[in-house]
């Protein structure tokens, strides 16, 4: 399970689990999907590097990236590479603490269900894929999914970790993700020395789903260029 001699550790959005990577075949690269269930950031961090004994490159989406900028600060030294897939390095809003508060509220009464099918529409920018996530998310489940909330309410603006980061960092959207635009990308992008954007045309918000064998293409050309 590693990329050349270290370990590749891929880390997933919130309501995800390791089925997100499935589709992305990347050859010569056998991934380690690490699940994050701690109610704060840190926490996750610490899930992420306990995952591996040396030094790794890390995949992470969506709040997985978030996680990873936190492993940035943490421990800096251990990765040896870093991709952000569509995600958001800032701090979060007000707008996002009281969206996030209303979920686990809801969820807390008992509207998982329908705090999943809320949050669908923004997953894809194309349809056909809806059950993928569906099932991700009900094998996540409630508990978790709280959990999940209550960290993105712990995150930090990821650029001074960005900004100080060693290793090579790519970041890679959709152009048509309608929860983490190019703009948050390029700013991810031009904050880390080594920084790198790839934009995929057309594609949404997951994309190791919607676009798996671009990403896995993305992928391959970066490290290969790193290697």
């Amino acid at each position: 399970m590693t990329t050349r001699s270290r370990e590749t550790l891929l880390v997933p959005g919130m309501l995800c689990d390791p089925d997100l990577w499935s589709g992305v075949d990347v050859p010569g690269v056998s991934g380690v999907p690490v699940a994050i269930t701690e109610p704060t950031i840190t926490g996750m961090a610490e899930q992420v590097l306990a995952a591996a004994d040396g030094p790794f490159t890390l995949v992470g989406l969506s709040l997985g990236a978030i996680v990873g900028f936190e492993v940035l600060r943490l421990a800096p030294e251990r990765v040896t590479a870093f991709c952000a897939i569509s995600t958001n390095s800032g701090a979060p809003t007000e707008a996002q603490l009281s969206g996030w508060s209303s979920m686990a509220e809801r969820t807390e009464r008992g509207e998982f269900d329908a705090v999943v099918r809320d949050i669908l529409p923004a997953m894809f920018a194309e349809e056909g894929h809806d059950e993928r996530f569906l099932g991700m998310a009900h094998r996540t489940g409630p508990d978790v999914f709280r959990a999940q909330l209550a960290a993105q309410a712990t995150r930090v603006d990821g650029a001074a970790a960005l900004g100080a980061s060693p290793c090579p960092v790519l970041a890679v959207c959709g152009s048509a993700d309608a929860l983490c635009p190019v703009g948050f990308h390029r700013r991810i992008a031009g904050t880390a020395p080594g920084g790198r954007l790839r934009v995929i045309p057309g594609a949404g918000h997951l994309l190791p789903i919607e676009r798996p064998r671009v990403l896995a293409h993305v992928l391959r050309e970066w490290l290969d260029e790193l290697s």
